[in-house]
């Protein structure tokens, strides 16, 4: 038969298993529960980005909201009333639709295209280094032809300044050799005047403009050097860049249209308003761009701006050595050529003297022969056929003696005061001849001087014209110079000691 068990206590707890069971199955079950929780809360967090992790002081049905708040475009009231939607700052894709800009993703762990993901990166990342090699080349290479450029420009105008001081040392020649060739004129007109201290003033100017060339010659060399060298610079990184960009066919000034840069050293173009090129990238010393090569464009831009300014300084300072050069001789051909004009004066008066003189001389001489005559005829006949009375040559000579007979007789007395009057006018006479072909031969010798100091600077004038020709250079008039420096000096004629007559 059954058995009936004694009903059991009736009591709150309604459960049959053990307390402690009941708790030791639920803590199993809520450890479960909080590891569930954990790893799939880890295993997302690991593929979503770190700003994108729920806060957990934050309700799960607001974390949304607040996760999506800051990618909402902001509105912002203007002074006028107006309202403007502003994007939120940082990257990422903006949808204008729903006007939300979402950020950029960012995973902690690869995903699972991420050796593709990898293999595009490092595409693009080499791409971007080739782009960059390939754009610093570029602006090396732009950089380079301007500096060859501007170094053909310094070339010319080298060139130039050297034919210039080629010329001034030739004037400085002329000028040696124009005071030589008046060094030759008689002693009488060495006499320093405006001519000479034109000639000295021509030298200072032309050994001033002569130094002040050669300034420029050793100014432009220096630059040239540097300029040589910084083409080489620039050459030699434009290489090491194009290594990695060898196997690209695109040209390189394309590279610089597409950048939007025309000229990386040129600063006299006219900027555009609105720059649609790339910026010029900060120097990185493991990037394209290095230090090094930001260097060398910053020396080929100070080296052209310098090289421009002194360009332009050497080619106003050849043309105005030019000009001053020109005026300077043609001052002292005029100032010759004026010594010539008033020599000829002087020459033409001497001659017109030495007439006057020359008639003088012959009618003193025509008289002193004619008073010789009149002295003759009054001492007395020399025979018998010039007597016109009948005189005796026989009578005896009558002797004047103070104390004689014959001292009271007139005509004895007229014939000695007549012949003795007679014989100081003559010797009065050869005086004054001989005073009148002394100044003759003095007028004569001045004549003559200025006649040859008139063809010395004729001579001078002739020279200048001719070794001023462009066709002359300076290394032959040297060489003359030289040949005639080595010759003796023709002296001038010696003048007598009486009469200071050229003998």
């Amino acid at each position: 038969m059954p058995v009936l068990l004694p009903p059991a206590e009736r009591c709150q707890d309604t459960r049959v298993g053990a307390p402690a069971w009941c708790e030791a199955a639920q803590a199993v079950t809520h450890q479960a529960h909080l590891a569930t929780d954990r790893c799939g809360q880890e295993a997302v967090t690991m593929w979503q980005s770190a700003d994108s992790v729920r806060d957990p002081h934050v309700a799960r049905h607001l974390s949304r909201a607040a996760y999506i708040q800051p990618w909402r475009f902001r509105v912002e009231m203007l002074q006028g009333g107006t309202t403007v939607e502003k994007p939120p700052p940082g990257e990422g894709v903006t949808l204008w639709k729903s006007k939300m800009k979402t950020p950029a993703w960012r995973t902690r762990l690869p995903l699972p295209l991420f050796r593709d993901a990898l293999a595009l990166q490092t595409a693009e990342v080499a791409q971007a280094h080739a782009r960059g090699a390939r754009l610093t080349a570029a602006r090396l290479s732009r950089a380079q032809q301007q500096i060859n450029e501007q170094l053909r420009l310094l070339q010319r105008q080298r060139e130039a300044t050297d034919h210039r001081l080629s010329d001034v040392r030739k004037g400085v020649l002329l000028n040696r050799q124009s005071v030589q060739l008046r060094g030759y004129r008689p002693e009488p007109e060495k006499v320093p005047d405006k001519a000479d201290s034109m000639l000295t003033w021509e030298k200072e100017e032309l050994r001033s403009m002569k130094r002040k060339m050669e300034k420029d010659m050793e100014k432009s060399e220096t630059l040239l050097k540097s300029l040589a060298s910084c083409r080489d610079t620039l050459g030699f990184y434009c290489k090491e860049r194009l290594q990695a960009v060898e196997l690209m066919n695109q040209p390189l000034d394309k590279v610089l249209e597409q950048a939007g840069h025309h000229s990386c050293v040129d600063l006299s173009r006219v900027p555009t308003p609105r720059p649609r090129g790339q910026k010029t990238p900060p120097p990185d010393p493991l990037g394209t761009y290095t230090p090094e090569c930001s260097a060398a464009l910053n020396e080929a831009k100070r080296l052209l701006m310098e090289s421009k300014e002194t360009l332009a300084e050497m080619a106003k300072n050849e043309s105005d050595v030019r000009e001053q050069q020109q005026q300077i001789s043609d001052r002292v051909c005029a100032t010759l050529a004026q010594k010539i004009r008033e020599t000829s004066e002087l020459k033409e008066r001497m001659n017109l003297s030495l007439g006057l003189m020359r008639g003088t001389i012959h009618r003193c001489a025509k008289f002193n022969q004619e008073m010789y005559i009149t002295c003759g005829l009054i001492k007395g006949p020399l025979s018998e056929s010039h007597l016109e009375t009948r005189e005796k040559l026989n009578r005896p000579l009558v002797r004047v003696y103070q104390r004689h007979v014959g001292t009271q007789l007139p005509e004895a007395s007229r014939l000695a005061q007549g012949t003795d009057q007679l014989q100081r006018h003559i010797l009065h006479m050869e005086k004054n001849l001989k005073e009148l072909l002394a100044e003759r031969g003095k007028l004569s010798w001045s004549h003559n001087c200025k006649k040859i100091a008139q063809e010395v600077d004729h001579s001078v004038i002739r020279l200048r014209q001719r070794q001023r020709h462009p066709r002359v250079c300076y290394q032959e008039l040297r060489a003359q110079l030289l040949l005639e420096d080595g010759g003796p000096r023709t002296q001038a004629p010696a003048r007598s000691k009486a009469t200071g007559v050229p003998k």
